[in-house]
């Protein structure tokens, strides 16, 4: 194997190989010798950019993270109704991890195990989303296309009420058991959806 120049070597070469090493051989079987090896350095390099195989994994994860916020964010810069933005956006998540968990397995079984060890990567990932939904429904808020007194509490109702369906866990158990969750989904949006039409209130009377 060529050696690789360990001047360009970046944090995003060493994240690609580890990827590729873990869909071949899983998270158990591979550690910072075999990702140096793919990159033909030395171990030692790695740890210039990463001090442990955790702390590899954790940025594979965090990286996957930042890839669904883009596609969330997406949705929310989108020039359309407040309501399709706030479908589209969920929907995609949803389809964004089941296609992860059908097609690339191993990475998906990392990605689970790193968020629920790591809490703290889970509760800021939650609040970026939490935060692009009160964006959505702001805006149908100004536009007068939902009538809410507390766009923030509806936005955790929202976050709340589609964990089920966006939660790694939960879409890898629904896909073991043959469920199909798109359309009880889209049925739990059109709820929400409806109810912010008509009007919510959160403070208390």
């Amino acid at each position: 194997m060529k050696a690789t120049n360990n001047d360009a070597l970046t944090t995003t070469r060493i994240l690609e190989a580890a990827s590729d090493h873990v869909r071949r051989f899983g998270a158990a079987k591979t550690n910072v010798v075999d990702i140096a090896k793919v990159l033909g350095t030395s171990h030692t390099t790695i740890y210039r950019h990463f001090r442990s195989k955790a702390e590899v994994f954790e940025a594979i994860v965090i990286a996957t993270i930042h890839d669904e916020t883009k596609l969330a964010r997406s949705y929310v810069e989108a020039p359309v109704r407040a309501s399709e933005r706030l479908e589209g956006l969920i929907v995609a998540l949803h389809q964004r991890k089941l296609q992860r968990f059908k097609n690339d397995a191993e990475l998906y079984q990392l990605y689970k195990r790193v968020v629920t060890e790591r809490p703290d990567i889970i509760r800021n990932y939650t609040e970026v989303m939490t935060q692009l939904l009160s964006t959505i429904l702001s805006d149908g808020v100004r536009n007068k296309e939902f009538y809410i007194d507390d766009v923030f509490a509806a936005a955790n109702v929202v976050r709340d009420a589609v964990t089920v369906f966006i939660h790694p866990a939960h879409v890898e158990a629904s896909a073991k058991a043959g469920l199909l969750r798109e359309d009880a989904m889209r049925r739990v949006i059109s709820t929400l959806i409806v109810a912010f039409k008509q009007g919510v209130t959160f403070a208390p009377k």
